[in-house]
């Protein structure tokens, strides 16, 4: 009986390729949203006038968005030059000992439990194709899918936060001065759990622990903000 064909037509999408800019944007998203309802919250508490608060969360808002893309541009530029640093140190190894990086990547796929004849045989396939690729891929663990992009995580950073921080802000301005602090604190909890559902959903994962997990902080930093107002609203 002779064996099918394999057939090559059939497309794969994985889950993993979203992980850079997924972690970036929900990070923004999240950090908006409590970040702003936070601060909106503490100011109201401390018996300031709403306009006070809506100001406050304005500035909030712009101050954490150029945060939030300096901060990924600074950190993931970081991870980028760290990357270029090993594919460089690995290229000069290329250059010098070939052979040597031939069994070490062969030692890679036989800890991987690849016969060692095997082994040595598709470290030299691979490495006649593209030597600097494959020790990246399986010796350093760089590719393409998760290599460091910059300006890419600055930009969904910055996008996103401004996202988040719209959320609380808009409550702010259609809630009555006197429900003020429960509409946007019920209301940011609201949006949390959805962007807990969205990040989850996005990513291939289960919706309850993350719904779970990002309303939780949101709720203690929001009544964390809240009562320090309060306090010091009193005091001063």
């Amino acid at each position: 009986m002779k064996d099918r064909p394999v057939r090559h037509d059939h497309p794969e999408s994985h889950l993993i390729t979203r992980i850079g800019w997924l972690r970036a944007a929900v990070l923004g998203a999240n950090d908006g949203i409590i970040s702003t309802a936070s601060l909106v919250m503490g100011v109201a508490s401390a018996a300031s006038s709403s306009h006070d608060a809506l100001v406050a969360g304005v500035a909030g808002l712009t101050a954490g968005a150029m945060a939030m893309a300096a901060g990924e541009y600074v950190s993931v530029s970081s991870q980028a030059d760290t990357e270029h640093a090993d594919l460089a140190r690995e290229a000069r190894e290329l250059d010098t000992d070939t052979m040597h990086e031939r069994e070490e990547l062969a030692h890679i796929y036989v800890a991987r439990g690849v016969e060692p004849g095997l082994a040595r045989e598709v470290s030299r396939q691979l490495m006649a194709k593209d030597a600097l690729g494959a020790h990246a891929r399986d010796e350093l663990g760089i590719s393409d899918t998760t290599a460091a992009r910059p300006v890419q995580a600055a930009l969904a950073s910055a996008a996103t936060f401004s996202v988040g921080a719209a959320a609380p802000l808009a409550l702010l301005v259609l809630s009555p001065a006197t429900l003020l602090l429960p509409v946007v604190a019920a209301g940011s909890l609201v949006f949390l759990a959805l962007l807990g559902m969205v990040g989850a959903k996005a990513g291939g994962a289960d919706v309850i622990k993350p719904m779970i997990r990002v309303t939780f902080w949101g709720a203690l930093a929001m009544a964390m903000t809240t009562g320090i107002g309060a306090i010091f609203g009193k005091v001063l």
